[in-house]
């Protein structure tokens, strides 16, 4: 028999409502919780400097195969980088994509990537390709490549003439190399594996010389660029050879015909430059992000991403009639870590020669 009191009674009831009370709102947290994490993990947020449509095939090929969805917001390099750097913490990234290497190096140097460790990604990705630490751990990937070469008018320029980089700079061409303005980046790219194959020195001249042979003003697109050489405007151009790919696959006849009257040079060995990306150091799903990158180094997904802009895929030269009909090319082995931090002495010598 208890010799409890009413009142002790109540109270003990009481309390065994509140812990059965407390254990319920436990248990709703923690599936409210569940819920939350898993919805997080079904949304990856991609800021792009990507502007392809055909790239959006591909993402929904990731989402059937993975059930993640891909958010993607849209931008050029530097703004991408720049938001990534107002958000801070706050951002909603979980991959970033880049179109040069200088900026993914640049970006990598300011701690925006989150290493990580993915034997996919590294069976995948040349070494060359690929921000690899000490560690083990990678910081971003190339998923596709873009050559950067001379281009020229058949009707008017010689392949002997312009079958180095170096030579454009010679004077027997003066007044007929259209080329970039100065705060293109393709360019400085290029120009940082000139300064690793030349020296300062050398680079310098070679820039000088390129400044007096310009048809002024300078270029602001590699598309009217390509379309000025086929025109007969220009002698020859440096440009990237997606470019070209694009006007002769278009559907526009001028462009067409124009482009059909440019041919390309195969340096030896030839500027390659990358899009590339990685999973941001705030992410909120950087398991999702991964994966993306993954699904994207795929054989069949690198075939469609590089395809869709005529680029390269990382591997091989792909299955692009146009591309293929172009020939094939030594790349530079200047790695992209290279051309990154011969950036800012690149920037200095463009100055110095008088690049605008």
């Amino acid at each position: 028999m208890s010799n409890s009191s009413p009142a002790t009674v109540q109270a003990a009831a009481t309390t065994g409502r509140r812990r059965t009370t407390d254990r319920i709102l436990l248990a709703f947290a923690l599936a409210a919780g569940a819920v939350a994490a898993q919805a997080q993990t079904q949304v990856v947020n991609l800021y792009s400097a990507r502007h392809y449509p055909t790239d959006e095939q591909l993402y929904a090929g990731f989402t059937a195969a993975t059930g993640i969805q891909v958010r993607r917001v849209e931008g050029d390099d530097a703004g991408i980088v720049a938001r990534l750097k107002a958000e801070g913490a706050g951002s909603a990234a979980d991959v970033v994509l880049l179109v040069d290497a200088a900026r993914l190096w640049r970006a990598e140097a300011d701690g925006l990537f989150r290493p990580m460790k993915s034997a996919v990604l590294e069976q995948a990705i040349p070494a060359q390709l690929r921000a690899t630490a000490a560690d083990g751990t990678t910081s971003w990937v190339g998923l596709s490549t873009r050559a950067r070469v001379v281009v020229y008018d058949k009707a008017s320029v010689k392949p002997e003439d312009v079958d180095t980089y170096e030579e454009l700079g010679d004077r027997k061409h003066k007044g007929r190399l259209c080329i970039r303005s100065g705060a293109q980046p393709y360019n400085r790219s290029l120009f940082g594996s000139m300064v690793e194959h030349l020296g300062a020195a050398r680079t310098e001249a070679w820039l000088k010389g390129m400044v007096a042979n310009v048809k002024q003003p300078f270029f602001t697109s590699d598309t009217t660029m390509v379309r000025a050489v086929g025109q007969g405007e220009c002698g020859a151009a440096v440009a990237n050879t997606y470019y070209l790919a694009r006007l002769l696959r278009g559907n526009n006849p001028a462009d067409v015909e124009a482009a059909s009257k440019v041919r390309v040079v195969w340096v030896n060995p030839t500027h390659v430059n990358v899009t590339g990306g990685g999973v941001t150091r705030n992410a909120g799903n950087p398991e999702g992000g991964r994966k993306l990158l993954e699904f994207l180094s795929s054989p069949t997904a690198a075939e469609g991403y590089a395809g869709g802009n005529n680029e390269y895929p990382v591997r091989g030269w792909g299955n692009n009639p146009t591309l293929t009909k172009m020939g094939t090319f030594t790349a530079s082995p200047v790695t992209i870590q290279q051309l990154g931090q011969r950036n800012r002495e690149v920037v200095q010598l463009m100055e110095q020669a008088g690049w605008k």
